[in-house]
């Protein structure tokens, strides 16, 4: 690789070099959503920034990758596999980056200061001394790859399986898009929302997620749904719950009243004496059930609502109820002491 053509994986990232493993997660995933290519449909240059936001977190979330590019930069991926530069310990005695034989330098910095025709390096021996222990040595190979068979990418030909490919993303949904299902386009694709889905729950779209730039695999992504309040429904459990007002009359005498659910409404009959509180069941007329088909019930809950301005006959009406009452309903409250 050139030297031209080195890439700072931490500016990259948009990290220090002392980023924590943590630090290098969260920047590669906020990066990684950003230039996603369904977020960025026939965007190239959106394309290309994401794959080297792939390539260098699956360079840097690597412990021993990372010690080896911290210490060897662009050449990261030819030393040896002992960790240390090529010739030092168990490396390999000889590597080939352009034709250029590794193994007379013993540290990176006598490379460079050879490249440069600084003193120090190999062939002036140490220090700039004419006798030096090391020749330099210059040779050609064949191979694939670049000039002199070097292959830049050969070290990414089996990336690490750690990484995770997967991505997730939010998703809001009004009650009847959540009730019946519908297609929402997500980036550059439509994505068939399946009926009965609830807030917090994720759906699994696969081959949506990011892309192994090598590979070309691609991870899933996973919409967490968020649903939109309804004014007369909300969710108990499984169930879906409303309130049902109705008049005092109604709760004395019962009545045959029409209540909403999900597909149109009903006749709920109230027996007479309900109190306010109690809940009736509507059996089958709640949530689609994800799995084993069929619904859930819905709950109507009774809330006796006064007149606020009855007229004057009511009016009437309700003296003659309050002077004529056969009952106490209080009376129970007589026993109550410490």
């Amino acid at each position: 690789m050139a030297a031209t053509d080195f890439k700072d994986y931490y500016s990259i990232l948009g990290v220090n070099k002392s980023a924590s493993a943590d630090e290098l997660k969260k920047a590669f995933r906020k990066l990684a959503r950003k230039y996603h290519p369904d977020l960025n449909p026939g965007d190239q240059k959106a394309e290309a920034r994401f794959k080297e936001v792939n390539e260098a977190y699956e360079v840097l979330s690597d412990t021993d990758k990372r010690k080896k590019y911290d210490q060897f930069g662009q050449y990261w991926n030819q030393v040896g596999s002992s960790g240390g530069w090529p010739g030092q310990g168990g490396g390999r005695s000889t590597v080939d980056v352009g034709g250029f034989d590794f193994s007379q330098y013993s540290t990176f910095e006598e490379f460079i200061n050879s490249l440069l025709g600084r003193a120090g390096s190999p062939g002036a021996g140490y220090g700039g001394s004419p006798n030096g222990q090391r020749g330099y040595t210059y040779r050609t190979t064949t191979g694939r790859g670049g000039a002199g068979g070097f292959d830049p990418f050969s070290g990414f030909e089996n990336p690490r399986d750690s990484v995770s490919l997967d991505i997730e993303a939010s998703i809001s949904l009004t009650f009847a898009e959540a009730f019946k299902g519908t297609q929402k386009r997500v980036g550059s694709g439509e994505v068939s929302i399946p009926p009965g889905v609830k807030s917090g729950s994720k759906i699994r779209v696969k081959g949506r997620g990011q892309v192994e730039p090598l590979s070309q695999k691609r991870g899933d992504l996973y919409l967490k749904v968020d649903i939109q309040p309804h004014s007369f429904f909300q969710f108990e459990g499984d169930n879906l719950v409303c309130e049902l007002p109705i008049s005092p009359d109604e709760a004395v005498l019962g009545a045959s009243i029409e209540v909403p659910t999900p597909d149109g409404s009903v006749t709920l009959n109230v027996p007479a004496g309900i109190r306010s509180g109690q809940s009736l069941r509507l059996r089958g007329k709640g949530w689609p059930k994800t799995k084993g088909g069929g619904r859930s019930d819905q709950l109507v809950r009774v809330a006796i609502v006064p007149p606020k301005s009855p007229n004057a006959i009511e009016k009437e009406c309700y003296e003659k109820i309050r002077d004529n009452r056969s009952y106490d309903p209080r009376s129970h409250l007589k026993q109550v002491s410490l």
